[in-house]
Formats: C-alpha cells, sequence, structure tokens
C-alpha cells in the first residue's frame, strides 16, 4: 500500500495477467487483505468493498482510493466479466462514497515499484 497526496491508503489492485474471475476474486482479497470468509463472488466484493470494518488500517477514517492497474487482458479474455466488474466497483462507491475506484492506465503495480517518474513507454 502507498498513500496519496491526502495522506489516504492507496490500494494498488493489479490484475496483470488475470484472465478470469477467481482470478479477480483473489486479487482482491489480497490486495485488500479481505477476511476468509470472503464470499469470492460479485455481491460480496461490493459488500466488502463497502464495509469500512474490513477495509485496511487507518482507511476508515480517511476514505479508500482502489487503483485498479493492468486489467486488459482480462477485459479482453471476458469481456462480460470485466463489464460486470465495473458495475461491482461502482456499486460499492455509491454505498459508500469514502471509497474511490479508478482505472489506471498502463502497466502493472510490479512493472511501476521503484519506477517513479517513468511511463510504459521509456
Amino acid at each position: 500500500m502507498t498513500h496519496d497526496l491526502t495522506n489516504r491508503r492507496v490500494v494498488p489492485l493489479d490484475l496483470d495477467g488475470m484472465t478470469d474471475k477467481a482470478g479477480l476474486m483473489d486479487r482482491c482479497a489480497r490486495a485488500l487483505a479481505l477476511p476468509d470468509w470472503f464470499g469470492r463472488n460479485g455481491d460480496a466484493l461490493a459488500d466488502s468493498l463497502s464495509d469500512r470494518t474490513v477495509w485496511p488500517e487507518g482507511a476508515d477514517g480517511r476514505g479508500l482510493p482502489l487503483v485498479v492497474r493492468g486489467r486488459r487482458a482480462y477485459a479482453d479474455a471476458r469481456p462480460q466479466e470485466w463489464a460486470t466488474a465495473q458495475e461491482v466497483f461502482a456499486e460499492a462507491a455509491e454505498r459508500d462514497p469514502a471509497l474511490t475506484v479508478a482505472l489506471a492506465v498502463g502497466g502493472s503495480a510490479e512493472h511501476l515499484t521503484g519506477q517513479a517518474g517513468r511511463s510504459d513507454r521509456d
């Protein structure tokens, strides 16, 4: 996790190389450190994203920016699933305005780690 300019905890959700719903749920569970009882489906994800009690420590009082990176392979391989995932993210953000879901353009979180100031075209 990193922090944004307002010192909120930013959670990167790296989907690079992931091409199915099970992978999406696994990546969400890992990135957000969701509890073992997380149901690994769209409804459970929307519930978890809008439930401040399962947010990472320190996020509850300041809000939670979730930055989705590396989604292209998933969106191309499973466009309907990706559309549903976007609906889940939007529903969760509507339930709790302290949640922000941003779709990043470009590479994965792994690619960007330690690459401050570089673009994917460098």
